[in-house]
C-alpha cells in the first residue's frame, strides 16, 4: 500500500478526503513500521492541536477496515502499519523496539497442514517478535 492507492480506497469507498487523514496516512507512508495510536497522536498534535484518541483510532479503524493499514498488538498494544503491497502470501518477523517488519516467505501453515473437514479455515496470520539487528547494536554498543 502507499499513499496514493490509500487515498483512492478511500474515495471508491464513498469517504471524504480530510487533511487529518492524508496527514495519518503520510505518518504511515514514511515510517514503514508499526506505530500506535499514540504515536499518531504525538505526530500530529501540533497540527491540530485540538486532536483527540477517538479520532485518531476511528480513523485507525476504518483504514483497517478497508484493508489499508494492517494491524497486530505488541505488548499489549495495538500497532498499525501500511498494509502489504505484495500480492504473495507471507507473514513477519517484528521489531519489538523500533516495529520495523521483515517478510517471512516461507508459511507454516504448508509446513504443517492444520484442520480437517469439520472446520473451514478462512485465514491465518503468524508473527515472530525479536530485535533487528540496529536495535540490537544500540542495546549493546562496541
Amino acid at each position: 500500500m502507499n499513499m496514493q492507492e490509500a487515498m483512492q480506497r478511500l474515495k471508491e469507498e464513498g469517504f471524504k478526503h480530510t487533511d487529518k487523514r492524508e496527514d495519518i496516512l503520510q505518518l504511515f507512508s514514511d515510517e514503514k513500521r508499526y506505530l500506535a495510536a499514540k504515536d499518531v497522536l504525538d505526530h500530529l498534535q501540533e497540527k491540530y492541536g485540538g486532536l483527540s484518541f477517538d479520532t485518531i483510532y476511528r480513523n485507525l479503524s476504518l483504514f483497517t477496515d478497508l484493508g489499508i493499514l494492517e494491524a497486530t498488538e505488541l505488548d499489549g498494544e495495538k500497532k498499525f502499519r501500511f498494509s502489504c503491497s505484495t500480492e504473495h502470501h507471507h507473514h513477519h518477523l517484528i521489531c519489538l523496539d523500533c516495529g520495523k517488519t521483515k517478510h517471512i516467505h516461507d508459511c507454516p501453515m504448508e509446513m504443517f497442514p492444520i484442520g480437517d473437514e469439520s472446520f473451514k479455515i478462512v485465514g491465518h496470520k503468524f508473527e515472530v517478535y525479536g530485535y533487528c539487528n540496529q536495535c540490537q547494536k544500540n542495546e549493546n554498543p562496541s
